[in-house]
């Protein structure tokens, strides 16, 4: 399965969950934006459609070479985007911005926002808007795009941060998200691959290898490899991997437990071996997590300094 396969299908697990749902909807309200869950290489114009669309933006659609436009710089805004949010202007003047989702190092999606100015629009500014719709041979009612112009929403570049920020805070939500989703069983896959999911499920403590999954499923080690592989979109090591994580996680959540015992009770067999998983999975080391979870909004420069540092020592 390839990343941009199941991006596309994670994505659109993460639509029908009611916390996307949800979020989505208290942002719309809140801040009156568009707002909009992209898989990575999605050919589409993320907003289109939406409640809170930009009226400017919904006329630039009627035509193909407008809308050529605003997915050029779509496509600019998520290869920017891919490390860190980012914001880049349309021809008009409009903002639109990408916040990255990521599992782990893997980049996934693109939560996006945007069509909005950051200061009010101005005769000048449409009339050098409606001459390059000339130049490209654009046939609108000129009066009808004024007005929607000057309809569009103006927020302060303060206000607009804001917001971003709040995305990322969701990406991060997202992120967590997306991890569960890729080990939970799948209702359609096959049953040998269903009862493997049970057994690593339970069996996750052990130095489980792939040769005694495929035996308790009766299944030789290279088809079982393959056929597992197909299902999940991970290796048998990632995904097992992946499962003691997210049990890392849940211990984590106790701050009288450390992370080398939690390590070490999820199977982990040593500590440089949990580091790095940790890390390529999370994305982060387990101190900043920890802190993360437990003490946002109040860290302290001392806290700064071992999230940098925060990988687990044997002690």
């Amino acid at each position: 399965m390839s990343s941009a396969h199941q991006s596309r299908v994670l994505v659109a697990q993460l639509r029908r969950s009611q916390i996307v749902r949800d979020y989505e909807k208290a942002f719309r309200d809140t801040t009156g934006l568009p707002i909009s869950l992209r898989a990575i290489e999605a050919f589409d114009l993320p907003h289109h459609g939406d409640p809170n669309e930009s009226p400017f933006c919904a006329l630039m659609t009627r035509s193909n070479r407008s809308c050529s436009a605003c997915l050029q710089l779509q496509r600019r805004v998520e290869e920017t985007a891919r490390l860190r949010p980012k914001t880049l202007k349309c021809f008009a003047g409009l903002c639109d911005s990408a916040v990255p989702v990521r599992v782990g190092e893997t980049l996934i999606a693109f939560l996006q926002t945007g069509q909005v100015l950051q200061h009010a629009p101005t005769k000048t500014a449409f009339a050098r808007a409606t001459r390059q719709l000339v130049h490209w041979g654009m046939e609108v009612d000129l009066r009808q795009l004024e007005e929607a112009y000057f309809q569009t929403r103006v927020v302060t570049k303060r206000q607009y941060e804001s917001m971003l920020r709040l995305l990322t805070i969701f990406a991060q939500h997202l992120s967590t998200l997306s991890n569960q989703l890729m080990v939970q069983s799948s209702a359609a896959e096959a049953p040998a691959i269903s009862r493997a999911r049970v057994l690593i499920a339970e069996r996750h403590t052990e130095q489980l290898s792939l040769s005694v999954v495929a035996q308790a499923v009766n299944m030789s080690a290279f088809y079982f490899c393959k056929m597992f592989r197909k299902a999940t979109g991970m290796t048998f090591t990632d995904y097992l991997a992946r499962l003691r994580v997210e049990k890392v996680k849940t211990i984590l959540l106790n701050p009288h437990k450390r992370a080398s015992e939690a390590a070490y009770e999820v199977g982990f067999q040593s500590l440089s071996q949990f580091n790095r998983v940790f890390r390529r999975v999370a994305g982060e080391t387990t101190t900043a997590y920890r802190d993360r979870v437990l003490h946002a909004g109040s860290r302290s420069t001392g806290s700064h300094r071992s999230a940098a540092n925060g990988d687990v020592a044997a002690r």
